[in-house]
């Protein structure tokens, strides 16, 4: 058997010099926090500790020395972002108004990470699901935007966990990480370096995120995904050619986050606000809509195909109102639900793994040969575009 294996896989690399080599998606994983807040209990525990804040500094804030903070409502947060209601990994000390922060205990150096433990979960999903065994699977990208620690490389650890052999990296593009790691696999696909690579990201965005701040504080959520990224010739006959991807970065300050081991202000200090998720929200929509409608449309062009005839977008689930006029922009009219969409009202904000949860969820009615978009955007700026057909 194990002479066999080796054979095979001989002859498969021994064709790279003369083969072209096809990337798909074969499968996708999801894991997802049992735990979830609703806007209703955030925004009672938000309101809690407004009030207490107030009482505390009453004096401050009659006489002028400081502004007082204003209360959220459910109101509020459904018409800013459409967001209903988001799964943590955590919840009770993000609801605790003296702590409004996550909690968990420090695992030892021997213990799977937090971060690693859930990533395993989706890329464990995703190869059952093909039958895939740790022999199968060549490389481990760990795509995601939140790294829990700076080395070792969280996708090292997850290859370890999966008993998978080759190689694995980290790769922080933000909230595009995921479809950048799609594109990264799909080249090492092309280029017949790999023949199945696994692009896990795993968003636990709840640590980075000031849940004392009422212009975000309802904004993410935690979850994982897995995205396995093949050869055509080994795929399951049930995969979606990948038909061509591009990606696209931009700097700007109007998303950033300095919490990192350079500075790591607490989210409970006095200057800890600048540390965590800061946004210009207006200057972001105005800015990103436009970018990635011609990203998409100029990418579309390329690749011959019509964007009327797109049977369905998976765009990045961040802002309702967002993804209303980019699909507009595209298809030529208001998208409908099932043109376009949406877990962000159940989810929230999950960062890169947005689009690939949109994705995992609602693909599998799509006819063979129905083309569709994974498309990711956020801080950067960064974007990127997957342009798939069903077979």
């Amino acid at each position: 058997m194990q002479c066999s294996l080796v054979s095979a896989a001989a002859r498969y690399y021994s064709s790279c010099m003369t083969t072209s080599h096809q990337p798909v998606i074969s499968a996708t994983g999801l894991f997802t926090p049992l735990e979830s807040i609703s806007n209703e209990e955030l925004v009672k525990s938000f309101n809690e500790y407004v009030s207490r804040y107030n009482a505390k500094f009453a004096d401050e804030i009659a006489s002028g020395e400081r502004e007082p903070l204003t209360p959220s409502s459910v109101e509020f947060i459904e018409k800013a972002s459409g967001i209903k209601s988001r799964h943590v990994l955590t919840k009770a000390p993000i609801l605790d108004p003296e702590i409004m922060s996550p909690r968990w205990e420090e695992r030892g150096n021997e213990e799977l990470s937090l971060m690693a433990e859930i990533g395993v979960a989706a890329a464990r999903q995703a190869m059952q699901s093909v039958q895939r065994k740790p022999e199968d699977i060549d490389a481990v990208l760990c795509a995601a935007s939140n790294m829990e620690r700076a080395y070792p490389a969280m996708a090292i650890e997850i290859q370890q966990a999966l008993k998978i052999d080759g190689f694995a990296f980290d790769m922080n593009v933000a909230c595009s990480s995921a479809t950048f790691g799609i594109q990264t696999a799909a080249d090492y696909i092309r280029a017949g370096n790999a023949k199945s690579v696994l692009v896990v990201s795993p968003e636990i965005t709840s640590g980075h995120l000031n849940w004392q701040d009422r212009d975000s504080h309802f904004i993410f959520g935690d979850v994982a995904t897995a995205v396995l990224v093949e050869d055509k010739a080994i795929a399951p006959d049930r995969h979606w050619d990948i038909l061509g991807t591009r990606l696209k970065t931009v700097f700007s300050n109007n998303i950033r986050n300095n919490f990192g081991f350079l500075n790591r202000a607490h989210p409970e200090t006095a200057d800890s606000a600048d540390k965590l998720f800061v946004q210009e929200g207006r200057k972001v929509f105005k800015e990103v809509v436009p970018m990635v409608a011609s990203m998409i449309l100029e990418e579309a062009d390329r690749l011959s195909i019509k964007p009327e005839n797109l049977r369905r977008l998976w765009l990045h689930q961040a802002n309702a109102g967002m993804n209303r006029l980019i699909a507009q922009r595209v298809l030529g009219h208001e998208a409908n639900d099932d043109e376009s969409p949406t877990v962000l009202d159940t989810y929230g904000n999950t960062s890169s793994a947005g689009s690939v949860i949109a994705f995992h969820k609602h693909s599998s009615d799509l006819e063979s040969d129905d083309t569709g978009l994974i498309c990711s955007f956020g801080a950067g700026y960064s974007a990127g575009t997957v342009f798939v057909r069903r077979v």
